[in-house]
């Protein structure tokens, strides 16, 4: 999900209300590309996008890093460098203490423009803008004068890096490609036609092209709405079709003009999927939750969208070395599988040597070749080459010769690829306790069972800790508790320690995955509860990303660990099965 235009448009209507008059009391550069601006205003914000006539300390959180570029109100302090950078101090010579006039944004571009009054060396009041520019790859903040000359930027660009625009010091100050798109609050039906619907792009990606601040969600959204293909050329649509999207997207653009944002956070599998500030009817079917302000909807949504990407980077260089490990390992069974295939001839060679001792007496030393009757195949005759330079009793013996040794080639190969199936299985096990991993706690627990098997070095500068990692709890729609193994050591427990013989055991069919369990309670599970189980056992395995997949199902004390398996592997014999959903939405979870 981007920080599209829209949400820029909601951020500043919020920051517009709570911040009119405010005075920049404290400027602090957090991050190398991130500002904390704090300002002193006479309305009191509450967080819930309502205003109280308390004087009040206000955070504004400037983010131009390259994958999570935001603006919000942030409730907590965060710590900044005991030394101020050049451009925090350039911020706080040139706008400290100054008044905040007005807070605009050009069109609907991810830009906002902070406009302050500021007494300059000589005491003339000045206006002075910081610019944050929201953009991906491309977001700044610039600091210009009254001329648009550019002061300073957070990030300095030269001509060796852009050749669209500079950013420096005394460089005139314009917001690239602002003038090639069109403007949603101020375009009418004829300029909307005649620039989407003359594309030969796909609908959604022509809108995308020619609005500004359009994101590919909205764009899809407006498709949904007017009923047509996203996927289809703009071009190709019939007048019936342009009129209905121009509809939606009319609709859309009113609501952004009259201010009327709801802030929403959809979820998707129990996982925050996407956010808005306009309704998005294409996500009816997802779990969603309502905010009383922007800034509170991008916490939550960056905040676990932060922590997921943070277990991420802590678990990659596990998930490197798993990934490294299942490759060797496919292509050792590889050679394995190909080396058992050549002794699949072996009980052939054990006939030609019986043959020949049998009928030794018939044939003659010197020759190329033997045909005589194989009683082992109703007296057919067959054909056994020969060596000539070898005696018949000789021949005989370099083929059991030979079917000793591939006999011994198969015995060993046979047991190396068993090893070697088990072990990519355990391994695939790993990753999938890697992609369910939460904490560092679960992390931990899966670094042990790597070290516990020899796959790597367990860690002597580090004191073993107490496992706090605990399975993941969810309750059915009909009230029963369901566990989740995240890792094979909890897989173990969950398993063999906490559920009773008669609770419901779940398993996703054939494949890693975690171990589920349904507290049975003495009762009867209703067919909901089956199902929701079912889907949680899908969900968390390999077949995560698949649609759907089989899960088996039986009652926990038919599951039984076989001797010196590895942790989680079990077997059961008699069982159910069914095709479960790997989706898991509405599946209540308790924290």
């Amino acid at each position: 999900m981007a920080f599209d235009g829209t949400m820029t448009a909601a951020v500043r209507c919020e920051l517009s209300s709570c911040l009119h008059g405010a005075r920049l009391s404290r400027i602090a550069q957090t991050e190398s590309d991130e500002l904390l601006l704090t300002f002193k205003t006479n309305n009191q914000y509450d967080g819930s996008g309502q205003l109280k006539a308390k004087a009040d300390t206000v955070r504004v959180q400037l983010s131009v890093n390259a994958s999570l570029p935001l603006v919000r109100i942030l409730d907590e302090n965060k710590p900044s460098p005991e030394q101020a950078p050049a451009f925090c101090m350039l911020l706080r010579k040139k706008i400290g203490n100054g008044r905040l006039t007005a807070i605009t944004q050009p069109g609907m571009d991810r830009v906002l423009v902070f406009s302050f009054e500021h007494l300059d060396d000589m005491g003339d009041l000045k206006t002075i803008r910081l610019n944050a520019e929201f953009m991906g790859k491309y977001s700044n903040l610039i600091l210009t004068d009254e001329t648009d000359t550019i002061i300073d930027a957070i990030k300095r660009i030269p001509a060796s890096v852009s050749s669209v625009r500079e950013v420096l010091p005394g460089r005139p100050y314009f917001i690239p490609g602002e003038n090639d798109k069109l403007n949603p609050l101020t375009l009418t039906q004829t300029e909307f036609e005649a620039r989407v619907f003359s594309q030969p792009l796909p609908l959604s990606k022509a809108i995308v092209a020619s609005i500004t601040g359009f994101s590919p969600m909205l764009a899809e959204e407006i498709a949904f709405e007017a009923g047509a293909d996203s996927s289809r050329p703009a071009s190709a649509l019939d007048p019936a079709g342009k009129e209905a999207v121009f509809a939606a997207f009319a609709g859309m653009a009113a609501r952004i003009r009259e201010e009327d944002f709801n802030p929403v956070l959809y979820r998707r599998n129990g996982e925050d999927f996407a956010y808005s500030v306009l309704p998005m009817r294409m996500y009816d079917g997802l779990e969603s939750e309502a905010f009383d302000s922007p800034s509170t909807l991008l916490g939550r949504y960056y905040a676990s969208r932060d922590r997921r990407d943070r277990m991420r980077q802590k678990s990659s260089d596990l998930r490197h070395i798993v990934s490294t490990l299942l490759e060797r390992t496919g292509k050792k069974l590889a050679i394995q599988e190909k080396q058992l295939e050549s002794t699949q001839k072996r009980d052939r060679f054990r006939v030609y040597g019986e043959l020949l001792q049998a009928y030794g007496y018939m044939l003659t030393d010197g020759s190329e070749s033997a045909e005589v009757e194989n009683y082992y195949d109703d007296n057919r005759k067959i054909r056994i080459p020969l060596d000539p330079a070898k005696s018949i009793q000789e021949n005989a013996n370099h083929y059991f010769e030979r079917y000793s040794k591939l006999k011994r080639t198969f015995e060993a190969d046979s047991k190396l690829i068993k090893e070697s199936r088990e072990q990519l299985d355990h391994l695939e096990s790993i990753l999938v306790s890697l992609s369910a991993a939460e904490t560092e706690s679960d992390i931990a627990a899966v670094r042990r069972e790597l070290a516990d098997s020899g796959y790597i070095h367990a860690r002597a500068d580090r004191k073993e800790r107490p496992d706090r990692s605990l399975p993941m709890h969810f309750v059915s729609s009909d009230g029963f508790d369901i566990y989740v193994g995240k890792n094979n050591q909890q897989n173990e427990i969950l398993t063999f320690k906490m559920a009773s013989p008669s609770d419901w055991w779940f398993h996703a069919k054939k494949m890693p995955g975690s171990h589920v369990i349904v507290r049975a309670q003495g009762k009867e599970l209703p067919d909901t509860t089956f199902e929701e189980a079912a889907r949680l056992a899908a969900h968390f395995s390999k077949a995560q990303d698949s649609p759907n997949a089989q899960v088996d199902y039986v009652r926990k004390k038919e599951v039984k660990k076989p001797p010196a398996a590895k942790p989680g592997f079990v077997i059961y014999y008699t069982n159910y099965s069914m095709v479960a959903s790997t989706n898991i939405d509405g599946i209540r979870r308790i924290e």
